[in-house]
């Protein structure tokens, strides 16, 4: 599914324009990236929470020459799903 799809989806059950119902999908992309920026955890109700944790640095390998490398701290994004939500996808 793309924006595309979910804007057209927003526009069928709303019925606001198809400008509009971009418009309102895009405001609310850009206020979870924010967020997640922010560093805060974000709780959808019946969805599921996204939530940014820290990975350490770590010793890796490089696969192809076998040398050892440091991997370097970062962070990245998670998605847990809700009870709800993965219900409705087990059925």
């Amino acid at each position: 599914m793309t924006k595309a799809d979910i804007a057209e989806k927003i526009h069928t059950s709303t019925g606001l324009s198809q400008k509009d119902s971009a418009a309102m999908m895009e405001s609310v992309f850009t206020i979870m990236k924010e967020s997640l920026e922010a560093g805060e955890t974000i709780k959808i109700s019946g969805f599921g929470n996204f939530e940014i944790k820290q990975k350490n640095a770590r010793r890796g390998r490089n696969p192809q020459t076998g040398e050892a490398i440091t991997i370097a701290a970062r962070k990245v994004l998670t998605f847990k799903p809700s009870n709800v939500l993965n219900t409705a996808i087990n059925r």
